[in-house]
């Protein structure tokens, strides 16, 4: 209950926080801003990047697709991990590794022959993995913090910073490109918000060791209940200690294959959790990739290829006013507020993919409106539906379903966008109708923020 606690309320065994929650949330945000700096000034020129290297729309979808795909089904395997081992911070310290990595690399590309279009789809593919490996923590780690300052506004101010980042990077790309003409220099600048988000992240980490003193609940490793007999061995306490952290490899080993497997499955997770997530994938599957609109944008000469990573840095910025604004509804107003996703998802092709550049432009302005949704405030009625212990879990296994749609999405997309557009544009709006649908039976089903902070179910 987000409203009911202070930090100092917390569980036995929790110290008194020495940061405030708020601090705590804006500092995962700084995180974000400067990693995303590195992956969204990168995302911004896949299109144009791969299309230099030699690809063609249909290779295009299916690498960015996949791309997509990786980033949230690889939560499968992450998402139980981060719950049975208790190893949060390491797995998102990896994460965030994995992209402040891979992304500069994509500077030698255009230098390896024949091998470019093959070596920067798989750097693509890792640094989605990436995404895969801290996502599922660093929401299950966010998610206790925000509970003290209310999850739509935590999740959105977190995901506001985050944009900040996502805008500037393209900026920074572009700038770059600008002044050299070539796309390769723009890859290699972004080594520098690489190691600024590795050094703020291990500050926050010495800083808040123990997030879960925020809300007081408990902590997922000591809800023994759920773990299978062969994980009694394993020392209780709290799972995000210092001392849980350094024994996360560990508890790799004393799980069985079948515990693991139950879990990537979402064992005993709501069957309203499974709606949703299906609800929420069929809007994933839909939202044409940037990669697909950059592309366009770049073949058929709609704006210079310089001017791709501005047009993606202004719906990064549509982006993050959503995540503010959706965010403060959400908490006031409740979980109706995703309803606009589906409809917002469906309107994109029709937009995005024509010849005129306003409307051009006017689509992926709503393209950054559907995206901001989508990857902020949906991810905060997931924690009302899911308790605290198997959250991490439930965000792997949401993050899988809507990674099997990403990749069939991209395919799909990229095949019809050299077959024909207006089929395109039909295929999506048949599959948004789907979502909305399941959409409206799962927040009718589901408490607001408002009934759970005054003490209704979560």
């Amino acid at each position: 209950m987000s409203g009911s606690k202070t930090p100092s309320e917390s569980s036995p065994g929790s110290t008194r926080p020495s940061w405030s929650a708020w601090r705590v949330v804006v500092w995962f945000g700084l995180v974000s801003l400067a990693a995303d700096m590195v992956y969204e000034g990168a995302r911004s020129m896949y299109g144009p990047l791969l299309a230099a290297l030699g690809a063609s729309a249909l290779v295009v979808g299916v690498v960015t697709g996949a791309g997509e795909a990786m980033a949230l089904v690889l939560r499968l395997v992450f998402g139980p991990l981060a719950d049975r081992t208790g190893g949060y911070w390491p797995l998102t310290i990896i994460g965030y590794g994995l992209t402040a990595v891979c992304v500069p690399l994509l500077a030698i590309t255009p230098f390896v022959g024949g091998l470019g279009l093959a070596l920067a789809a798989v750097l693509i593919l890792l640094e989605r993995s990436g995404k895969a490996v801290r996502s599922p923590s660093k929401s299950a780690l966010l998610a206790h913090v925000a509970a003290a300052v209310g999850r739509g506004r935590g999740f959105g101010v977190h995901k506001a910073l985050d944009q900040v980042g996502a805008f500037a990077g393209p900026l920074v790309v572009a700038g770059v490109i600008a002044a050299t003409g070539v796309i390769w220099p723009g890859m290699l600048v972004l080594a520098v918000p690489g190691v600024a988000a590795m050094v703020i992240l291990a500050i926050l980490r010495a800083k808040v060791p123990d997030p879960s003193v925020y809300d007081g609940s408990a902590t997922p490793a000591s809800d023994r209940s759920r773990v299978e007999s062969s994980d009694s061995s394993s020392e209780p306490g709290d799972s995000d200690s210092p001392h849980a952290s350094g024994r996360w490899l560990s508890g790799i080993r004393q799980g069985s294959l079948r515990a693991w497997l139950s879990d990537a499955t979402g064992r005993d997770l709501p069957k309203e959790f499974f709606r949703y997530a299906l609800a929420a994938s069929l809007t994933t599957g839909g939202l044409v990739t940037f990669g697909i609109i950059g592309y366009h944008l770049t073949v058929d000469g709609i704006v210079p290829v310089a001017a791709v990573p501005v047009v993606y840095a202004g719906a990064m910025a549509v982006e993050a006013l959503a995540a503010l604004a959706v965010g403060a509804i959400y908490d006031w107003r409740g979980a109706h507020v995703l309803l606009v996703v589906p409809v917002l998802v469906a309107v994109v092709p029709a937009l995005a993919l024509t010849r005129s550049p306003l409307v051009a432009l006017a689509g992926v302005a709503v393209w950054g409106l559907a995206f901001g949704i989508q990857d902020s405030t949906i991810k905060a009625l997931v924690a009302e539906i899911v308790p605290a212990p198997r959250r991490a879990t439930a965000y792997g296994v949401f993050a899988g379903i809507q990674g099997a749609f990403a990749v069939v999405g991209g395919a799909v997309v990229g095949w019809l966008y050299d077959v024909s557009l207006p089929l395109l544009v039909g295929v999506v709006a048949a599959s948004q109708l789907l979502a909305l649908v399941l959409l409206v039976r799962t927040v009718r089903a589901t408490p607001t923020p408002a009934t759970a902070t005054a003490g209704g179910p979560q």
